[in-house]
């Protein structure tokens, strides 16, 4: 058990909604509970519609991965969860320029729910 690290929290990134930590580090891997597109200062999900919540997921990404000494660059798999496929083509396009010429696995599941809400979430998986 002492290789297995877990993060409760790390600057510029909200505060898990639940029993659980953000991320969780073993040797040469990190895991990255689903973010959603919570306003890390409020606590409450951005406003604006799926562009807006899709960029927060993202910049709450980066502020976790920074935490955890890493980048999106690291990233090898990525689960992203949707309310609607209709959104599909839109976050599409907002992770593509996220992630520039970097294209992890990944997979797009739409769900019934998300926490608070939200209306997409994405979780990672990182080589540390």
């Amino acid at each position: 058990m002492s290789s297995i690290t877990l993060i409760s929290s790390v600057d510029n990134a909200p505060q898990a909604v639940g029993p659980y930590s953000i991320a969780a580090k073993i040797p040469g891997f990190i895991f990255l509970s689903g973010q959603i597109p919570l306003d890390p200062s409020t606590g409450a999900i951005v406003h604006g519609g799926i562009e807006a919540q899709a960029i927060q997921v993202m910049k709450n990404i980066d502020a976790v991965l920074k935490g955890c000494k890493s980048s999106k660059e690291k990233i090898f798999k990525t689960t992203i969860f949707l309310t609607d496929l209709k959104n599909f083509q839109i976050v599409n396009g907002l992770y593509a320029d996220w992630l520039g010429g970097h294209k992890p696995a990944r997979s797009t599941i739409q769900v019934a729910a998300l926490p608070l809400g939200a209306d997409v979430e994405i979780e990672c998986i990182v080589a540390e």
